[in-house]
């Protein structure tokens, strides 16, 4: 047996199922997300999410999904449903039912107490006629064209596409909720997402005599004394108010030496850049690393509102923060 050649036919068959349900496509999908917005709009509503078998794993994958991307959802299982666990399910909510072949009986047998409470369903199937197609409000097709099994029995093109679906879903209801970082920052308190989205640029900034400052009109060498107090790999040129007019790295003392021997001499005014880019201590620290990328940089002054310094951040603190 050749194993790559098997296995890229399988890639091939679920990437081909991807592909056909996003061809599918249509207005109940829109009519899905129009339903769960007006669901959750007044933040008492949920979606719950109810399957059986492996759309069962698939179902706490996007609850998982939906919830840590500000759409509050919880995964239900039919059986334990019919035994107490219905009380999970309010008539504020709306159900999001899984099932390939729509006749799953133990998905069946739950729809008609979730009827009953006036509930709304929103089907993801692959046959709009079956019993949980009749059931629902809303359909969304998952119909691929075969399974990767061999014997076109084992979900898993229609299990990979429908967990696509559902990450389809979850980033079209976050970005027409306008749910942002800082929301997303919220919901990830814990662990390196969490340090990394949580930190603010006050959080890492240096300040005081760690943030190097010499005042416009003085020699390069009073620059040179205060980074090295500072142990800074730059210095902010600032008026008689603090106010900050340029910033001076060693890169740029290390370029002009080569050309300017008695550079010490010189006024910061004649080596400094001026208008760098700069921080405000709200931002969060992630956009640090941003800037960095972007203006390929290593130190950056954090001003107030007035343009004065109150800081400054060098890219040789970031490791040690372990910020992404």
């Amino acid at each position: 047996m050749d194993y790559l050649k098997r296995a890229h036919e399988v890639l091939d068959i679920e990437t081909a199922g991807v592909q056909k349900v996003r061809n599918d496509l249509g207005e109940g999908f829109v009519q899905a997300i129009d339903a769960i917005l007006e669901t959750i709009s007044n933040g008492s509503g949920k979606v719950v999410v109810v399957g059986v078998g492996k759309n069962w794993h698939i179902g706490n994958k996007m609850a998982a999904t939906f919830t840590s991307t500000g759409t509050p959802t919880v995964a239900m299982h039919p059986i334990e449903a019919m035994h107490g666990d219905f009380g999970i399910l309010s008539d504020r909510d709306i159900v999001l039912a899984m099932s390939y072949s729509g006749a799953s009986d133990e998905l069946i047998a739950v729809l008609q107490p979730i009827k009953r409470k006036g509930v709304k369903i929103i089907a993801l199937t692959g046959d709009p006629n079956s019993p949980l197609g009749e059931a629902a409000d809303i359909i969304v097709s998952v119909k691929v064209d075969k399974e990767a099994c061999p014997f076109n029995m084992a979900p898993t093109a229609s299990t990979t596409a429908t967990l696509a679906l559902g990450d389809a879903m979850a980033m079209v209801l976050l970005e027409a909720r306008g749910f942002k970082l800082e929301d997303y920052a919220k919901m990830h308190p814990g662990g390196a997402i969490g340090r990394t989205l949580l930190l603010r640029v006050s959080d890492v900034m240096r300040t005081g005599n760690r943030c190097a400052t010499v005042r416009s009109g003085h020699p390069v060498r009073e620059a040179l004394i205060s980074m090295t107090g500072a142990k800074a790999g730059c210095v902010a040129v600032v008026d008689q108010d603090n106010v900050l007019l340029g910033i001076m790295t060693d890169g740029d003392l290390r370029r002009h030496l080569i050309e300017t021997p008695n550079l010490t001499e010189y006024t910061v005014d004649e080596v400094m850049t001026k208008n760098p880019k700069t921080l405000s201590k709200d931002m969060l620290a992630l956009e640090i690393l941003n800037i960095y990328e972007k203006y390929n940089i290593d130190d950056l002054i954090v001003v107030d509102e007035q343009n004065r310094v109150i800081g400054a951040v060098d890219i040789q603190d970031m490791p040690k923060l372990k910020i992404l």
